[in-house]
């Protein structure tokens, strides 16, 4: 498992490619990548810069992640997210997932991503030709996330898919 916060840039594949490394056990690796858009809620998005309280993200990502590994047969997670400048088109959030078989690796990475999106302490503000305006949470996120607590579709350690 490796969660990283940083402002540096990163590249995906490469944390994408570390995830089956010399375990032969792995039969699935899922990953998710998010990005700046240059747009959002109908207005234009020069940059974005997002801000955090390290102490409070960090044990936050760590917690998120370990539900994840608890409930799916994890062989391993990796997680980066930015903090700071960023442009359209940079990446700002790598999620990925190793397991044995597909169901866990997809269902982790999803489940980390609805967390994430909803319960990290990170505060993203846009930069748009009318001015810097924070970003608001999303009812979509929220539904989303609260999908976890109700379907008994996921969640089954050892599932064979």
């Amino acid at each position: 498992m490796r969660i990283v916060v940083q402002q540096a840039a990163f590249d995906p594949g490469e944390w994408l490619n570390r995830l089956h490394g010399d375990n032969r056990g792995t039969g699935a690796v899922s990953g998710f990548v998010g990005y700046v858009r240059d747009y959002n809620e109908g207005a234009a998005v020069a940059g974005m810069w997002l801000e955090h309280y390290p102490g409070m993200t960090d044990k936050a990502l760590q917690t998120i992640v370990e539900q994840a590994m608890a409930r799916w047969t994890l062989l391993d997670v990796q997680l980066i997210h930015r903090v700071g400048q960023l442009e359209p088109g940079e990446p700002i959030v790598f999620v990925g997932t190793a397991s044995a078989h597909r169901h866990d690796a997809f269902a982790a990475t999803e489940f980390i991503m609805d967390y994430l999106k909803t319960r990290a302490p990170f505060w993203k503000r846009e930069a748009t030709p009318q001015g810097e305006r924070w970003v608001e949470a999303r009812d979509s996120d929220e539904q989303a996330l609260a999908r976890w607590s109700e379907s008994r579709l996921f969640g089954s350690r050892g599932s064979e898919s």
